[in-house]
């Protein structure tokens, strides 16, 4: 009996990811890690609330990871905690602006990856760091 009481529930995860958004990445992971941590509920709250086009592209991501979550897995969206939310590096386009005497100055746009992932507890802080060393490596 007592290694029946022991035996611990899987921990499910349910990630979503959006590619080549039109974002810098540094104007976006300030909110990436203020949803961190957070219940899924109040990670919306957060992104709904703020009026930066960071929080309307990290919106969406977690609103896509919501319905993996209840589509895919039959999770209900008030058991999820948000484990990370990660900002990655995407392509920087290369733009010229005309400047004086022929010369052209040169304009980067960048772009972001954004994950996120759920998960169906409340991570810890190893967890957490865990998840994102394995989303940096494989992604």
């Amino acid at each position: 009996m007592e290694s029946e009481s022991k035996k611990q529930k899987p921990i499910r995860t349910f990630v979503a990811t959006s590619k080549f958004v039109r974002l810098a990445p540094m104007k976006a992971r300030d909110l990436a890690r203020a949803i961190t941590g957070l219940s899924v509920a109040e990670a919306l709250r957060v992104v709904e609330l703020n009026k930066r086009k960071a929080a309307e592209c990290i919106g969406q991501t977690l609103k896509s990871a919501i319905a993996n979550a209840e589509n895919n897995g039959q999770m209900s969206a008030d058991d999820l905690y948000v484990a990370s939310a990660v900002v990655d590096n995407g392509p920087t386009f290369p733009r010229y602006w005309p400047r004086a005497r022929g010369s052209a100055a040169s304009i980067r746009k960048k772009t972001s990856h954004i994950s996120v992932t759920l998960m169906d507890e409340k991570p810890s802080k190893k967890a957490t760091e865990k998840l994102i060393k394995g989303l940096v490596i494989k992604g």
